[in-house]
């Protein structure tokens, strides 16, 4: 049975000869794999840029949440330091994974190809602020909050 999902068309802009198309690893995967397109070594404690070779038009009412991949984060050091990403509508430069080694003693190697993140699709509607004296009086208030509900 096909997985009958809404499909956007997103462009896609390959600026470098060693850039791999993201893609879904299995039928129902909400993120698709990015990939490194150079080699590059990440001392303890660094942080870095990891160029994709990608650059996309996104349409007006979505981004691309850059996330990590579980098992990069698990069997390494590896951290997307600001994940999620955001890769908003009007952004048209290359797509870069900021990376940081989180070992103090060890550094890490990415090879050209090796998958480093994940990119997803969201849908974003626009804020529009109602002013309010009490936001306390709307709704019901569930009280509490960091932590207040246990460990």
């Amino acid at each position: 049975m096909s997985e009958q999902r809404e499909r956007v068309e997103i462009y896609l802009e390959v600026c470098h000869p060693e850039a791999k198309k993201p893609c879904y690893a299995r039928a129902g995967d909400a993120g698709m794999d990015l990939y490194a397109v150079e080699n590059i070594l990440i001392k303890p404690g660094q942080t870095v840029l990891v160029r994709t070779g990608l650059k996309v038009a996104i349409p007006a009412g979505y981004e691309i949440q850059v996330r990590p991949r579980s098992g990069l984060s698990l069997k390494s050091p590896l951290r997307v330091a600001n994940s999620p990403g955001t890769i908003d509508a009007g952004y048209r430069e290359e797509i870069g994974v900021i990376m940081h080694n989180t070992s103090q003693t060890e550094a890490y190697s990415l090879q050209k190809g090796d998958r480093v993140a994940q990119l997803v699709l969201q849908k974003v509607p626009m804020i529009q602020w109602v002013p309010v004296e009490k936001v306390a009086e709307i709704g019901e208030n569930r009280g509490g909050g960091f932590g207040s509900s246990g460990k």
